[in-house]
C-alpha cells in the first residue's frame, strides 16, 4: 500500500477545515497510508522585508527537509508547477507508486516554499493559477488525491 505524507507549514484554526481534513484522511485510508505533518510557521512581522521572508522560508525548508522520509518521491505544491487533470494526476501517482513506496507532498507557508527546497523536489505541482486561502489548500489537496485514488481503483466517485 502506498504511503502518502503531506507536510504542511502552519496549522488549521477553523473547525470546519479540521473536520474536512479528518473526513478525507479517513476516506484515503481505504487506498493508502495517509499522514499529515504540521510544522510551525516561522513568525514574521506584519510587513516583512524580502530578506525576512527569505530567512523564514529557509528556516521552514530546514524543518520540512527533516520531516521528509528517506527515498520518498517529493512533490512541491507551487504556482510554477505543472497543472494536471485529475486523470493525469492519477496516472502520475500510479507511476510513482511503481517506483517508490512513499509520496511526500509539501505545502509551504503563506509565503510559499524556498527555491532550494523546490529544486530538491522530484516534481512541482500547481493546483491552479488561482489564489486560494493557504489553510484551504490542505483540504483541496486531500480531495484531489482522494479523487485520483478513486480513478486509479476505478470507482464511481470520479465522473
Amino acid at each position: 500500500m502506498l504511503n502518502l505524507k503531506i507536510i504542511t507549514v502552519g496549522s488549521l484554526k477553523e473547525s470546519y477545515l479540521k473536520d474536512a481534513v479528518a473526513e478525507y484522511t479517513k476516506r484515503l485510508s481505504a487506498f493508502c497510508n495517509a499522514e499529515i505533518v504540521e510544522l510551525k510557521e516561522y513568525k514574521l512581522p506584519d510587513n516583512p522585508s524580502q530578506s525576512e521572508i527569505a530567512k523564514a522560508l529557509s528556516e521552514e525548508a530546514e524543518r520540512i527537509s527533516k520531516a521528509i522520509p528517506q527515498k520518498a518521491y517529493k512533490i512541491a505544491l507551487c504556482v510554477e508547477g505543472k497543472q494536471l487533470s485529475s486523470e493525469e494526476l492519477a496516472a502520475k501517482i500510479e507511476e510513482i507508486s511503481q517506483i517508490c513506496g512513499t509520496v511526500c507532498l509539501i505545502i509551504g507557508s503563506s509565503h510559499g516554499i524556498s527555491e532550494a527546497l523546490k529544486a530538491s523536489c522530484d516534481y512541482k505541482l500547481s493546483v491552479s493559477k488561482l489564489t486560494f486561502p493557504h489553510q484551504l489548500m490542505r483540504v483541496m489537496l486531500l480531495e484531489i488525491i482522494y479523487r485520483a485514488m478513486n480513478i486509479i481503483k476505478g470507482t464511481k466517485y470520479h465522473k
